[in-house]
């Protein structure tokens, strides 16, 4: 299965990015599959109905989020209705929404997409190495499913990897979301499954993670509160990550770096 995973969008450079890059991905790289973490589409903070039905006109199958996901509360009554936007699965029980999308493509192949929350220097959320537990044993690479994708969103390089290898080869991958900073470190573990500490965002990257730097510049100078974080918007480049993984044992074969635009240097996986 070819998965590509869009990292952070952030705003309306974020949306840009998306809007310019997505078409010509999918047609060099064929993905079956398009998930988007779209937490911070709305002008950096949350998510609106509108804009989900904008990436859903671009092809996209998918959206995941995180820490930002109630910012705006239209999303809240939208989220119960919308299977395909998902919240991290270790809120509370009763959280509208779910953090899990039984996905199956029109050849019949399925795709489990998951998205969870780290805990170190996040909110107080549920376990989500137990809540991976539940949702790996009961969808099994090769058997119930040929793919199982997890968006694992937050702060620590250590939490992440810890995630990933105590998953190996029982997940497909992890991918983190969150820092808006995307890293070096994408590979294969031991056990098959695709691993990245971060994706990045897409936006504007001649900022500070995405908020214009004057803004965030005069807090850390002054350390006195002054205008609203805003997001740049003046360049866009998009950040993600496109993986293959194997049909019958659901485990990574090969995973590469997608960065396209304005700032940043550029990588470009190989076509089909």
């Amino acid at each position: 299965m070819r998965i590509l995973f869009i990292g952070d969008i952030m705003g309306r450079a974020g949306r840009e990015a998306l809007e310019t890059y997505l078409p010509e991905l999918k047609r060099d790289l064929e993905p079956d599959v398009v998930i988007v973490n779209g937490e911070n589409a709305a002008h950096g903070k949350g998510i609106t109905e509108k804009i989900c039905t904008q990436f859903y006109d671009l092809g996209v199958d998918c959206i995941t989020s995180g820490n930002h996901i109630w910012d705006q509360r239209e999303i809240i009554p939208y989220i119960a209705r919308d299977a395909r936007l998902l919240r991290p699965d270790n809120f509370p029980k009763g959280t509208p929404g779910s953090g899990v999308l039984r996905l199956e493509l029109q050849d019949g192949r399925v795709i489990v997409i998951v998205n969870l929350m780290a805990r170190l220097f996040m909110d107080a959320l549920d376990d989500p190495f137990a809540k991976l537990e539940e949702i790996a044993a009961e969808n099994r690479l090769g058997q119930t499913c040929q793919a199982l994708f997890v968006d694992f969103h937050g702060e620590t390089t250590s939490e992440k990897y810890s995630l990933g290898h105590h998953f190996d080869s029982r997940v497909s991958a992890v991918i983190g979301t969150h820092t808006h900073a995307p890293t070096a470190d994408a590979h294969i573990m031991s056990g098959g499954t695709a691993y990245m500490s971060d994706a990045g965002m897409s936006g504007d990257y001649d900022s500070v993670i995405g908020v214009r730097k004057d803004i965030a510049i005069h807090r850390f100078v002054r350390k006195m509160p002054g205008e609203p974080l805003i997001p740049a918007s003046e360049n866009k480049t998009l950040c993600g990550v496109f993986i293959v993984t194997n049909d019958n044992t659901g485990r990574a074969v090969s995973i590469e770096p997608v960065r396209l635009g304005d700032t940043l240097s550029n990588v470009r996986p190989k076509p089909a």
